[in-house]
């Protein structure tokens, strides 16, 4: 009964909204997770039948099952973006959703690694492998322009403009962006390229893909996943690491540094200045740790 709505909210997601393949999913997996339970509750009701306490009732049952407020958040903010489609085409008149609550959050802030600490994750690069020297090139590039792992992933040769100190990057929504580029950054990209990829077979396809896997094809996000991981590992690094927390580090860095809030959301592709304001958050939290350390009217007694 549902999955005609379903396949024209794709369309939606997909012609209207330009949203990724991994965007639209997590759209999907939200209506999926509306629609078992009202199979769970057999009272099968369709869009133009739900009301505000169905989805209060949905919300207070994955919350039973041990969601987190995080989680129930995203699940409520997909439940409203599919109720608005469906009053953009006139399948019902008003949104239930409109008045759904979320729950109350509290902001976590991700961890940063210190500029220390990323030296001593890409010191532990075994450089004697092929892969390396790709390896030592993708942290260096994720910390040295802030990129997401997908924007990593999917980084060209013909977005790359080394000389002039630049990299093009498409980000969320197919929207592109120039980021500078460090010199270290540029240097080992130029090693990878012109000594150890080279020798690769590319798989048809991958010919402009920067990073590849050993079968010549576009790495996949969770080998990066396992790459940061496990330097990690071999780093002894306590904190919780993924690809992310090198752009966590290179926005945080800048703000410490005294950078413009506006530079930074433009390096990180934020669409809204309030998503790049975390980082004035996380600068608080190194000024207060900062102080606590050093200065005697803040230590401890």
């Amino acid at each position: 009964m549902w999955e005609a709505y379903k396949k024209g909210y794709k369309a939606f997601l997909q012609l209207e909204k330009s949203l990724s393949d991994n965007s639209v999913e997590a759209y999907l997996h939200d209506i999926e997770k509306l629609t078992n339970w009202i199979q769970h509750t057999e009272n099968l009701k369709t869009p133009q039948q739900i009301e505000l306490k169905d989805l209060e009732n949905f919300i207070r049952w994955i919350s039973e099952l041990g969601m987190t407020p995080g989680s129930q958040a995203r699940i409520i903010s997909g439940l409203r973006s599919f109720f608005k489609y469906c009053i953009q085409e006139q399948i019902i008149t008003s949104s239930p959703a409109i008045l759904l609550e979320s729950p109350k959050l509290k902001r976590a802030l991700p961890d940063v690694l210190s500029f220390e600490e990323i030296s001593a994750m890409i010191n532990c690069i075994d450089l004697s492998k092929s892969e390396g020297g790709r390896n030592k090139a993708i942290l260096e590039t994720l910390y040295s322009c802030g990129l997401r792992v997908t924007e990593a992933v999917n980084l060209r040769i013909s977005c790359l403009h080394l000389d002039l100190g630049f990299i093009r990057v498409i980000g969320k929504g197919d929207k592109e962006r120039l980021i500078p580029i460090g010199t270290d950054a540029a240097k080992y990209i130029e090693i990878y390229k012109n000594d150890i990829r080279i020798h690769l077979t590319i798989k048809p396809g991958n010919e402009d893909i920067l990073f590849l896997n050993r079968r010549g094809a576009k790495l996949s996000r969770v080998m990066i996943f396992l790459i940061t991981k496990e330097l990690a590992r071999i780093a002894d690094i306590k904190k919780i690491i993924s690809p992310h927390t090198f752009r966590h580090s290179f926005a945080t860095h800048l703000v410490e540094g005294g950078a413009d809030l506006r530079a930074v959301q433009e390096m990180l592709g934020h669409e809204s200045i309030t998503t790049t304001e975390i980082y004035t958050h996380l600068d608080r939290e190194y000024l207060r740790s900062t102080l606590q350390e050093f200065h005697p009217a803040f230590k401890s007694k």
